[in-house]
């Protein structure tokens, strides 16, 4: 708070300028995209399995983040070897008061492997030393960036029940984008799931839609996009994707298992996205970047009449 006051009193009328002050990664999870993220030396003061997530998807694709962070601090201390807090000195500019703060000191290797884990490359590290030769305090300049394809998380191979090789994927598209929760395995995903007894393809999309959403939608809001077959682990999975464009609520956080429903542009969707997602989003539009395991996708005559068979536009 007393820097946000700091900053605002030093930049009370900068054009394009705004000035937030907030946590980092609930900031970034609200945030629209953006093409560049830097930080000097606040990276390490969070645990970046938090933080590294929201960064990664809070950069378009082709966004960079550049940041700093301690290497070697003033007693000597060199890098962690684990991504794990450590204890560290910090005196405030023009102040002789010592507060101990925890941070994450790490390896540069470690900070790549964190990075290429959540989707992001590494571009360059540059070393930043002391300028007095008696100091052992040395920073590195971290330069990174969001490849422009999408990543995809393998589904697992686990064989499904009896009746679960069969399912939709919802795609609910509007003005803000489409539909995407956050699995409790960090995946982003489209509603949707298995197919039960006795139920058609366009009630299980209503049902599944309303079950982990809270959106209610009519049998004529849904377009069944055509049938997308895969194998894996021995099973035969067919998926129905299905596309929504009218519909009723607001999205809610009904099941434990996703939840953080938003919609998200389609120039920076989030990663990594569950593969049998990314499937269906691919079969509803072929010119989104996304990388995922090829499935065969045999779409529907669309040559039906209106009567029939809804359009994008009813």
């Amino acid at each position: 708070p007393t820097q946000h006051q700091r900053a605002l009193a030093r930049y009370p009328d900068t054009p394009g300028l705004r000035l937030v002050c907030a946590d980092a990664v609930d900031h970034l999870r609200e945030a629209d995209p953006y093409d560049l993220i830097y930080s000097v030396s606040g990276v390490p003061f969070m645990d970046p399995h938090r933080l590294l997530p929201a960064l990664a998807n809070s950069l378009k694709p082709g966004g960079r983040l550049v940041f700093s962070a301690l290497h070697t601090s003033s007693c000597g201390d060199g890098p962690s070897d684990s991504v794990t807090a450590r204890p560290e000195i910090l005196r405030l500019p023009g102040s002789d008061i010592e507060h101990q703060m925890h941070m994450w000191v790490l390896e540069p290797q470690l900070w790549e492997d964190l990075l290429v884990d959540h989707g992001l490359v590494m571009e360059t590290v540059t070393t930043i030393d002391s300028p007095q030769a008696d100091q052992p305090l040395s920073y590195r300049l971290y330069a990174a960036r969001r490849p422009e394809r999408i990543r995809s998380r393998p589904r697992t191979s686990a064989p499904p029940a009896p009746h679960a090789a069969l399912g939709v994927g919802i795609i609910v598209h509007g003005p803000d984008g489409v539909l995407l929760g956050r699995h409790r395995r960090g995946t982003w995903e489209l509603p949707g799931g298995s197919l039960e007894p006795g139920e058609t393809f366009v009630e299980a999309v209503i049902r599944e839609l309303a079950e982990e959403t809270g959106l209610t939608a009519k049998p004529v809001d849904v377009q069944l996009l055509g049938t997308l077959l895969d194998h894996v682990g021995g099973v035969l999975r067919l998926t129905v994707p299905a596309l929504i464009t009218r519909w009723s609520g607001t999205p809610r956080e009904l099941e434990r298992t996703i939840g953080s429903w938003r919609f998200w542009s389609l120039d920076a969707l989030p990663q990594p996205l569950f593969e049998p997602s990314s499937q269906c989003l691919t079969a509803w539009n072929q010119d989104l970047p996304l990388d995922h395991p090829p499935a065969d996708f045999q779409p529907y005559d669309t040559r039906l009449s209106p009567d029939s068979r809804p359009t994008p536009d009813s």
